[in-house]
């Protein structure tokens, strides 16, 4: 989901559907260095993953004037859109190869309002457990100088594989 491709990222990405058997861990790993096809969803809403580790996942995101409200600031969906999506990748982490992990529900808080000129912000996911069949997780926006704009949770399901 990287916006630009930097010096030395791959030129060719894969489908997901190709990627199959991998991990969870290296399925984000390979969205972050571009080696994996983005989803449609980030061509909307344009980001940046990190190079995640397992069970945490950190994106970029600039605020941009298409996504205000009409008080100016960024729209509170923006601003959850990026809470679910570093939370679910961070429980896509733990997942084995086959396995997918929906989420289930995803709240947020408000902090401060995130105007366009704010900078980029620094979107965190992290799992605090991991169970069989719930993964539940907490995530925040913070700016450049690490101010909490918005802070969230999230549970995402794992169902049982079919045969």
């Amino acid at each position: 989901m990287t916006t630009d491709r930097g010096a030395g990222a791959p030129s060719a990405s894969v489908p997901i559907t190709d990627l199959a058997d991998c991990t969870g861990l290296e399925l984000v790993a390979r969205l972050a260095d571009g080696s994996a096809q983005r989803p449609p969803m980030a061509d909307t809403m344009p980001i940046t993953v990190l190079a995640p580790q397992e069970g945490k996942v950190a994106l970029l995101a600039n605020p941009e004037p298409r996504f205000a409200n009409l008080m100016n600031t960024m729209h509170g969906g923006w601003i959850m859109t990026l809470l679910d999506t570093a939370m679910a990748l961070a429980a896509q982490t733990t997942l084995a190869p086959g396995e997918i992990c929906p989420s289930h529900e995803t709240s947020a808080k408000f902090v401060r309002p995130v105007f366009a000129n704010s900078g980029v912000m620094r979107v965190t996911g992290q799992v605090v457990s991991r169970g069989r069949s719930v993964i539940t997780l907490e995530g925040r926006v913070e700016d450049a100088q690490g101010r909490l704009y918005a802070h969230g949770t999230s549970t995402c399901l794992i169902p049982q594989r079919r045969p």
